[in-house]
């Protein structure tokens, strides 16, 4: 059984994980965020055309895979994929058990309903934040 996060619960911990000036980043409803290393145009679109490729699931494929990343900055998991840009949080109360294959299953599902559903609640635009290298 998934438990909904609350979409400021989800930004907030992403802002802690992703402390880099100059990635900017969208999240999707379910906690999948992507992280644009190269953003370009409109930011929201970019990440729903890398998700629509990436996110949703297929069995016995690399798109099925996942590993699971315990942080240290939030309670909690990241759950990745087949791109390394594409994570999803799982929080302490989601998955079935704390096991690592309990905790993929539920963020690789999560991954799979933001990848079919491509719902954006959250654009982090880093763009011209950054200081001179």
């Amino acid at each position: 059984m998934m438990i909904a996060v609350n979409t400021e619960i989800l930004i907030d911990v992403w802002q802690r994980l992703l402390t880099d000036p100059r990635k900017s980043w969208v999240l999707f409803e379910r906690g999948t965020c992507v992280v644009l290393t190269t953003p370009d145009g409109d930011l929201a679109e970019q990440a729903t055309e890398m998700l629509r490729e990436f996110g949703p699931v297929q069995a016995g494929s690399p798109a099925g895979d996942f590993g699971v990343i315990d942080v240290k900055d939030a309670d909690g998991w990241v759950v990745t994929g087949h791109h390394q840009d594409v994570l999803t949080y799982v929080a302490p109360q989601e998955p079935d058990g704390e096991d690592n294959f309990a905790i993929g299953l539920c963020g690789r599902a999560k991954r799979h309903q933001d990848g079919t559903e491509l719902r954006v609640v959250h654009v982090e635009d880093k763009r011209g934040s950054a200081g001179p290298s």
